[in-house]
């Protein structure tokens, strides 16, 4: 062998030598990511934070979490993420919205809830709505979630598998319930056949790491009763979510006491339909005793301040809710009605309006606020086990605030500056089931500028025929 082969020779033994060596490390390594210098906000029962925290990510758990000088120094990992300077925090969970509607954001705005749904959204609907309507406007709802720090959603309307496949596209946790109404809508001629979808759904979805299936019933005045008692029966055999709007407005809440002298709430719970499966969304007109029935049942609120301000529905009685031990979320509706799906402005709004509605500045403080947004939320749709806080074994759903914009220079209080002073463009990197869905402000599971020329070629057809 000459003296160039064995150069040769003696330089592919040294890489071969050096995958060995990387492969040896790579087995080696006892986690998958880990989050080091960061200001962790756990929203765990005792309320811990970490000045300066790390996060230990293995698949899609946390293995631990705590000060970086007490375990920083246990683990090695494929990605070490430096937070310094970041609120690390669980991502916020949307008990309410309808995604597929964010196609028609502005479309009807300025009116109330019973003139804006049946001259504008329904026939809309009718007309517009398909499986690719809905797959386009979800994807934009779930770019939109996720740049303002949404990890998990629970969404009522149509077309429920094109939500799932396009959330396990992009990588995001969600709730997808077919929403179930007297009149024909757009891939359901009759309520049987959405009761049969929904069969579908749950059958294909069972065990999905991301999705779970859930029953959406529109309401208590769009709605029999024996499809309301038939959808629970679905959900209850099945284990799933029963997604419902209550009490909404003063029309329905009028509408169903003259039609049977009940409240929405106890109408609904003549029908055996209230316990803990069932995520009722807005709740704005109740009485005393339908906050008792809501409370002893187990019912999860979902409250949706900035869409029932817009609409003028009326305040909801979260601070008696609370008051109860009624577990509340917060959502953000769809944007067709609120027009936004930003979490942080909807928990400014919320604490706001209701020390406005109460004049006491210290209801609603921004602790709860930021506990009703996760924790909060995780409870009402049943996942408080998996998501909701940051804590050993509960899924890695984590996201990032930056503390350098101008707007949040300086933060004394940490849950004051998310609650008060945060506006959701802050938000920079996004992890969900212990994947990076979104780095650096860019979301890499998903193509957003060509999500947002389709709606937006979406939208010209729907204009134009509304020229017409």
């Amino acid at each position: 062998m000459n003296k160039k082969n064995i150069i040769i020779a003696l330089i592919f033994a040294i890489f071969l030598s050096a995958c060995e060596n990387a492969t040896k490390d790579n087995n080696s390594y006892n986690s998958d990511i880990i989050i080091t210098n960061a200001f962790v906000v756990t929203v765990d029962d005792d309320g811990n934070i970490y000045k300066n925290g790390t996060i230990i990510i293995k698949d899609d758990e946390i293995i631990d979490i705590g000060n970086t000088e007490d375990i920083f120094a246990k683990y090695t990992a494929k990605e070490i993420i430096d937070a310094e300077g970041k609120i690390v925090m669980p991502g916020f969970v949307n008990s309410h919205t309808h995604m597929g509607m964010t196609v028609f954001r502005g479309l009807a705005d300025d009116l109330y809830l019973k003139d804006w749904l049946t001259n504008y959204i329904f026939p809309a609907e009718n007309k517009f709505v398909d499986a690719e309507f809905v797959k386009m406007g979800s994807e934009l709802a779930m770019i939109e979630m996720i740049h303002s720090g949404t990890t998990c959603f629970n969404n009522m309307y149509f077309f429920q598998d094109e939500v799932a496949k396009a959330a396990k596209t992009i990588g995001m946790r969600g709730i997808v319930c077919e929403s179930l109404i007297d009149f024909p809508v757009p891939n359901s001629p009759t309520p049987a056949d959405g009761i049969n979808y929904i069969k579908m759904l749950a059958e294909k979805y069972k065990n999905d790491p991301l999705i779970t299936v859930g029953v959406a019933v529109h309401s208590p005045y769009t709605c029999s009763p024996s499809l309301i008692v038939e959808a629970k029966k679905l959900a209850d055999d099945n284990n799933l979510p029963y997604h419902i709007h209550v009490s909404e407005t003063k029309w329905e809440m009028d509408s169903i006491m003259e039609t049977y002298n009940l409240t929405p709430v106890q109408y609904l719970d003549s029908l055996g339909v209230m316990s803990d499966n069932v995520i009722a969304a807005h709740c704005v007109w109740l009485t005393d005793k339908d906050i008792q029935i809501i409370a002893e049942k187990g019912v999860g609120v979902a409250h949706n301040p900035e869409c029932n301000m817009k609409i003028c529905s009326g305040v909801a009685p979260i601070p008696k809710l609370l008051e109860a031990n009624a577990e509340v979320g917060l959502g953000t509706d769809g944007a067709a009605s609120n027009n936004n799906l930003n979490m942080i402005e909807e928990m400014h709004v919320m604490s706001l309006l209701h020390k406005l509605n109460t004049m006491n500045p210290t209801v609603l403080p921004a602790e709860q606020v930021v506990r009703i947004s996760t924790m909060g939320s995780a409870k009402v749709i049943g996942k408080q086990d998996q998501i909701g806080s940051l804590e050993i074994g509960k899924k890695a759903d984590i996201i990032f605030i930056d503390t350098n914009e101008p707007n949040a220079v300086p933060i004394y209080d940490v849950y004051s500056g998310i609650v008060y002073t945060i506006l959701g463009n802050e938000v920079t990197d996004v992890i969900i089931n212990g994947k990076i869905i979104m780095r650096d402000d860019i979301i890499l599971t998903i193509d957003e500028e060509l999500v947002k020329q389709k709606v937006r070629d979406i939208a010209k057809d729907v204009q134009e025929a509304l020229e017409q």
